[in-house]
């Protein structure tokens, strides 16, 4: 498929408002295009250049767009930025400039998917000394071949916010749409692939193949996901319920086939080599294959340390060793997805956790009650925040693991302080002797079709050594700037304690967070993690009736 006629696609979805529309058109091009094409096609659409299991990642700011654009325009780059700032979308500033460029002869060959995809790999592996310069001849090959429209897109791609407004449940109805299996076969499927862009290459040959997947090993799949709730409405819905403590932690999954042995973080990046003692604690553990989904927290002297800790250690690329010496990490096993070829997420929970303590030494499951007594669970409860722990997880017996889904079939128990997950996706200058660094923040929720919509503003909580992390973890993630105000790339979740929800008209989802207070950046996190603009309302709802 010619990229140009993918961007027209995107064009027209970006000018459709209805999802069932949206649908209608993503289905009706799918069987028409050839396989190469279907998981390329998909994995666009859906702004993603690689799939959701890939640690691939193209490497590539708004500084290194912006350069390659100016240079293929023949402009100033400083008029690219001030292009970028008066539109506030890269994307529309990219089409204005090319539009115009003056070196009409990159203009030279036509783009395909498959073409692309070559160059984002490209962009992917290039590393050491010379990078940025074979980076920078890649981009400005793609800007030179690329039209207006099309380099609207491209653009956009490379910055990872495509703004068409296609999210997960879209693309898994289009799929089904497309190929007349069901959508609950397109749902299995992704959950055990974790890339849609596949799914939609079986779907090609029915639901036999999409229900034949299964998880592997070295591929991660997303982590279930809790809600906030109570053991009062868990034990109304299930009678029994199995109460865990909450970890103050990292969340990992750690997967091991014919002896090697790899951990993944929650954003299923690979870290195998930043906690090499984990790695070998959890090999000792079991002699079997294995995917074990679990939490690692720092210790000292028996009790938990903050999450900070965790996370220096996750961070950590050079002098592991004399790190491992300083923070002691704990790894604690609570769920089994995977063990020696038999996938185990359509078990109930129940059953996962008889399969989990045959198969792994207990010295590193996580301890459990299973109680239908409310003041047994409040008990556990008091013990896991007298030992240091974030409060308990509850978890319905009956329930299967569901990948990257957030229910009610697991629920967490906190103290009284309302936090919430969201995303960076602006900032201000400071003022005074902060005036060189981000002062206060703007914070995001996830939309129905996986765009991030303004929830609020956040300018207390930080320290100085606070502000300075998320300066340097947002200064290269600049897109546009407009007086004090700059946006950013989705990329940097944070946690932030709240007052209450109220109803606001300043904001484009109709809420805003009262008394917002910074906690913690959440690097452990990824943005499609964050809380939803429907989980807002059920937190406001809830809020109402209490």
């Amino acid at each position: 498929m010619d990229f140009l006629d993918f961007s027209h696609i995107c064009d027209a979805l970006e000018g459709t408002a209805g999802r069932l529309d949206m649908t209608s058109i993503v289905q009706d091009v799918l069987p028409k295009l050839d396989e190469e094409d279907i998981p390329l096609f998909i994995r666009y659409l859906m702004g993603r250049p690689f799939p959701d299991w890939s640690p691939q990642k193209i490497g590539i700011g708004p500084n290194s767009v912006y350069d390659a654009v100016a240079y293929v325009a023949g402009r100033d780059r400083r008029a690219v930025v001030a292009a970028v700032n008066r539109s506030g979308d890269p994307g529309r500033a990219v089409e204005e400039l090319l539009a115009k460029k003056e070196q009409m002869s990159f203009f030279s060959e036509s783009l395909t998917l498959t073409e692309i995809g070559r160059d984002f790999t490209l962009l992917a592996a290039t590393g050491g000394t010379k990078s940025q310069k074979e980076k920078d001849r890649v981009l400005r090959r793609l800007f030179g071949n690329a039209s207006p429209l099309e380099g609207r897109y491209l653009a956009r791609l490379l910055l990872g916010e495509l703004r068409i407004g296609i999210g997960e449940g879209t693309m898994r109805d289009a799929i089904a749409g497309a190929f007349g299996v069901n959508p609950a076969a397109v749902e299995h499927a992704h959950q055990a692939a974790n890339d849609l862009g596949e799914v939609a290459l079986l779907a090609r040959t029915g639901e036999d193949a999409l229900y034949a997947v299964h998880i592997e090993p070295f591929r991660p799949v997303k982590m279930m996901l809790a809600k906030q709730g109570t053991v009062t409405d868990m034990l109304r819905e299930a009678g029994t319920i199995a109460a865990e403590y909450k970890y103050d932690g990292t969340r990992f999954q750690f997967h091991k086939s014919g002896g090697v042995c790899r951990m993944y973080s929650r954003r299923l990046e690979e870290v195998t080599h930043a906690i090499p003692d984990v790695v070998a604690m959890l090999d000792a553990a079991t002699p079997h294959d294995i995917i074990l989904d679990g939490e690692v927290i720092a210790v000292r002297d028996g009790r938990p340390l903050p999450f900070q800790y965790v996370l220096r250690r996750f961070r950590r690329k050079h002098n592991v060793d004399s790190h491992i010496e300083e923070i002691t990490l704990a790894p604690n096993i609570f769920d089994i997805l995977w063990v020696d070829g038999e996938t185990l997420i359509d078990l109930p929970f129940t059953e996962r956790r008889k399969r989990l303590e045959a198969a792994v030494s207990d010295t590193y499951v996580a301890p459990q009650l299973v109680s239908g007594d409310e003041d047994e669970i409040a008990a556990l409860y008091r013990r896991a925040l007298e030992e240091g722990h974030e409060g308990i997880m509850i978890k319905d017996p009956r329930s299967p693991y569901t990948p990257g889904v957030r229910g009610k079939l697991w629920v967490k128990i906190k103290p009284a302080v309302d936090t919430i997950d969201l995303v960076v996706t602006g900032a201000e200058w400071g003022e005074g002797k902060r005036a060189h660094i981000f002062g206060s923040f703007l914070l995001s929720c996830l939309g129905e079709d996986g765009s991030f919509i303004p929830l609020s503003k956040v300018a207390t909580g930080f320290s100085d050594e606070a502000l300075q992390e998320m300066y340097a973890a947002l200064s290269d993630l600049v897109i546009s700037e407009e007086g004090k105000m700059v946006r950013v790339e989705p990329q940097i979740v944070v946690e932030v304690g709240y007052a209450e929800i109220q109803k606001s008209p300043n904001y484009t989802g109709g809420f805003a967070l009262r008394f917002p207070r910074f906690i913690r950046m959440r690097d452990d996190k990824s943005p499609e993690e964050i809380e939803s603009l429907r989980m807002i309302e059920e937190r406001f709802a809830a809020q109402s009736a209490r």
